[in-house]
């Protein structure tokens, strides 16, 4: 196994399995080279259906460079309605061409009539009676190019080496990728992991005064005065500091000046400034840092990735149109004399093994897999119970698959592209898969 990059590693993955030289490149060298499709659960009345049954307009969006959260505030801003009327199954990422659905809750279709949004295309589908919600959202579709490649005859060369690992179809280990804790700058499960353990002030302190390397120069001279204002406690200069841009970042400022930032409470109140979903976010990053980090600890011991071995926890699997989905609501412990029945149900793709997601609910897996899951997190000081938190922080927790499977096609363009076409399932990285295949480092992207 080679070793990850250390901008990987900060976020708890440690290795690539394949060991070829990659094809080198650039992704998204233009937004029209990385396009994500929406593939959903969901089923819309005629855009006719009586509002007062069906309160939620469906519309289909293709943004071009459009964060999802930042579209959503701008085509609420637009409508005249409170952000929250605004829902979603899948957030994407900023740099490419995406199609989703979103639902507007009490908008009637005439309301989009003088609605234009920059690089956004919006379309009417119809009317339901309830908002979308990540459980509605199956997988995506990619079809991604890869740019200015150095040696793009090295892609079949990994797609052998990750059939070897895994067999058929192709299989890479289901890491959370880069965006799940930023981009640019890779926090959200640095404060996750401070809210878990009751440090509030150090949550926010996290997200609004830990300046990155990657981030603007502006944006970082701006963390290091709030820095330097937390140190004198000096909410209004904090909030002078920051600038309009950093929206978020200014919420929970305003609401240290407004609470006088005194005690657990006000900073718990400031993390609670921002969007419900960001909030659920730095809980879901820090549950996800610690799902790499076993896995990578699982690659380390060499156990196997596409089929069991004696205490691991295996889910079964459903399909959605072209995309396999793992169902951790259905899940089984595989004792020592299960261990080959659940292999052939992984083998012909019905079943895949996991790793926890850590809420309130976890029960962590027995044997060897079982002793990856407590190290990592005794090492994390982390334990179930500490996820029984206030509010939207609170967590349950869930199982994740720890492969990811894909009837992945590459296409050579020209003598410097690769282009690659696949589905994955929700929550699974179309960059997880493509980092096998490039090696670049993702600080240089």
């Amino acid at each position: 196994m080679r070793e990850a990059y250390p901008v990987e590693q900060a976020v708890g993955i440690a290795h690539f399995v394949s060991d070829s030289d990659g094809t080198g490149g650039q992704l998204r060298a233009s937004p029209e080279d990385f396009r994500v499709r929406e593939v959903e659960r969901f089923e819309a009345e005629p855009a006719d259906a009586d509002p007062g049954a069906y309160p939620h307009l469906v519309v289909r969006a293709t943004l071009r460079e459009w964060d999802t959260n930042d579209f959503a505030k701008r085509l609420s801003d637009a409508l005249g309605i409170s952000r929250e009327r605004v829902s979603w199954a899948g957030t994407k990422d900023k740099y490419a061409v995406t199609t989703q659905l979103f639902t507007l809750r009490k908008v009637d279709q005439s309301d989009l009539a003088d609605v234009s949004i920059y690089d956004a295309d919006v379309e009417v589908l119809g009317r339901a009676g309830r908002g979308l919600t990540f459980g509605d959202l199956a997988g995506n579709e990619f079809e991604i190019v890869v740019s200015e490649a150095e040696h793009p005859e090295n892609a079949e060369r990994v797609r052998d080496e990750l059939l070897d690992w895994a067999g058929t179809p192709l299989g890479v280990p289901n890491f959370f990728g880069q965006q799940r804790f930023g981009s640019r700058r890779p926090v959200t499960h640095e404060v996750g992991l401070h809210v878990v353990r009751g440090e509030w002030e150090e949550a926010v302190r996290a997200y609004v005064a830990n300046p990155y390397d990657t981030e603007p120069e502006g944006s970082q001279q701006a963390r290091r005065e709030v820095a330097d204002a937390f140190e004198e406690r000096d909410w209004q200069a904090a909030l002078d500091a920051t600038p309009k841009r950093l929206g978020f970042e200014r919420a929970m400022c305003n609401a240290l000046v407004e609470s006088g930032g005194d005690g657990p409470e006000d900073f718990r109140a400031a993390l609670e400034a921002v969007p419900s979903n960001l909030q659920r976010l730095f809980v879901n990053a820090a549950q996800s840092y610690a799902f790499n980090r076993m896995l990578s600890e699982r690659l380390e011991r060499g156990l196997p990735f596409d089929r069991p071995v004696a205490g691991d926890v295996a889910c079964f699997a459903d399909s959605v149109d072209s995309v396999t989905l793992p169902d951790p609501d259905r899940e089984q412990r595989v004792t020592e004399r299960r261990v080959e029945t659940v292999a052939r149900h992984c083998e012909r793709g019905r079943a895949f093994v996991t790793a926890p997601l850590v809420g309130t609910e976890t029960e962590l897996a027995e044997g060897e897999q079982g002793d990856v899951e407590s190290e990592v997190l005794d090492d994390l000081d982390l334990e179930p119970a500490d996820f029984d938190l206030p509010g939207e922080f609170h967590s349950t927790g869930t199982r994740r698959a720890i492969l990811v499977r894909t009837d992945l096609e590459i296409e050579r363009e020209g003598d410097e592209s690769v282009a690659f076409d696949f589905s994955l399932p929700k929550g699974s990285y179309a960059t997880v898969v493509l980092r096998e295949f490039l090696k670049t480092d993702p600080a240089n992207e």
